[in-house]
């Protein structure tokens, strides 16, 4: 369903975005994506990713800590084994 709403929303934001049919056109396809955006089902799906980012960030930072020195480790081995 996700997937479906996201291809949908692209779509829209796609068709605003190349559309030269003027401000008119433009505002009534503004009026629809806001209509669609502020639709309870979608702001629940909205809250529900809000959620899951708030629960899984501070893992991800964490794991992006030790990934990031884990790369500096190897760099400054690598410089170290040619004598740099």
């Amino acid at each position: 369903m996700r997937g479906k709403i996201l291809f949908v929303f692209g779509l829209a934001m796609g068709y605003v975005l190349g559309a030269r049919a003027g401000r008119e056109r433009y505002q009534q396809i503004k009026a629809g994506a806001e209509k669609i955006w502020m639709d309870p089902r979608v702001q629940e799906q909205v809250h529900t990713v809000e959620d899951f980012v708030k629960d899984k960030a501070p893992d991800l930072a964490e794991k992006a800590t030790t990934a990031a020195k884990k790369v500096v480790s190897t760099v400054r081995n690598a410089r170290d084994d040619k004598g740099e």
